[in-house]
């Protein structure tokens, strides 16, 4: 049976901090997951979601990808996967990421997931968003012998955290569960993980109005959510970075942990 066109995902994510001091907090969230060959079919799934315009659930192009709308999504990821040297062919591509809710959203984190021909998953982008306008894209080619995989820290994300170190990633995909855990470490061990875990549901109308009714981090509640989160670190005595100039290269590989001599090459050549 193939995938819909377009499903809802929801779950929880989880955040700890474990350096300079230890805080942890924890929310539910929803989470919208599509082809993206499939757009104008996933366009009529519910009166309450649209793809290319506003509704209660809606859906952006150039919200994500290349942020340009001559460059289609599928080209901007294929380019991607192909930096990591893999080839999904044929096969679908599903973005799963935090939608516009009455118009407003913010997504800190989408995950792609390119599919080879046979339905496997060959390869996921970690597309990270800032609250500054910026992003970057993490390429995790996925090897079937490997759990864990490492790249270099890259990107500005938290004025509580400096732009080193390395981050550790751990993927899981399954028919009714995705589970992303990430994990930063500096000089001083880990400092701080992040996780989240989802269950698919079908995308309708009701299922729109049980997420609308009953999680508040939706939409404009994730960006306010992480303001409040920074707030609290700051009054808690947390060290405020100015915020650093992004580089240029815009996306850096994954690299399994399990190759520890690639890794080192890799992270020594972007330090």
């Amino acid at each position: 049976m193939s995938e819909p066109a377009a499903q809802l995902w929801f779950g929880r994510t989880v955040h700890r901090r474990e350096q300079p001091f230890v805080r942890s907090f924890s929310y539910r969230i929803a989470m919208l997951g599509l082809d993206i060959d499939r757009l104008d079919e996933a366009d009529t799934l519910s009166s309450l979601f649209s793809v290319g315009r506003g509704n209660a659930i809606s859906f952006r192009t150039t919200d994500h990808g290349a942020r340009n709308p001559s460059v289609p999504l599928r080209l901007w990821a294929e380019a991607r996967f192909a930096e990591a040297g893999v080839d999904i062919g044929s096969g679908a591509i599903r973005l799963i990421t935090f939608p516009r809710v009455l118009g407003y959203g913010f997504a800190p984190i989408s995950v792609w997931l390119g599919h080879g021909p046979d339905g496997a998953v060959r390869a996921a982008l970690y597309e990270v968003h800032n609250t500054f306008g910026e992003t970057h894209t993490y390429i995790h080619a996925l090897s079937a012998g490997a759990r864990h995989a490492q790249a270099a820290k890259e990107f500005f994300v938290s004025p509580f955290f400096d732009v080193s170190g390395t981050y550790r990633f751990a993927l899981r995909i399954g028919r009714n569960r995705m589970e992303l855990v990430v994990e930063n470490f500096g000089a001083n061990g880990r400092a701080h993980l992040a996780s989240m875990v989802l269950r698919p549901r079908a995308l309708n109308s009701a299922a729109i109005l049980r997420w609308l009714v009953s999680i508040p981090i939706s939409g404009l509640g994730v960006l306010i959510a992480i303001n409040w989160q920074a707030l609290k670190l700051w009054l808690k005595g947390a060290r405020y970075r100015v915020k650093s100039e992004q580089r240029v290269r815009r996306t850096t590989l994954v690299v399994p942990e399990e190759d520890p001599i690639r890794a080192r090459e890799d992270l020594r050549k972007r330090a």
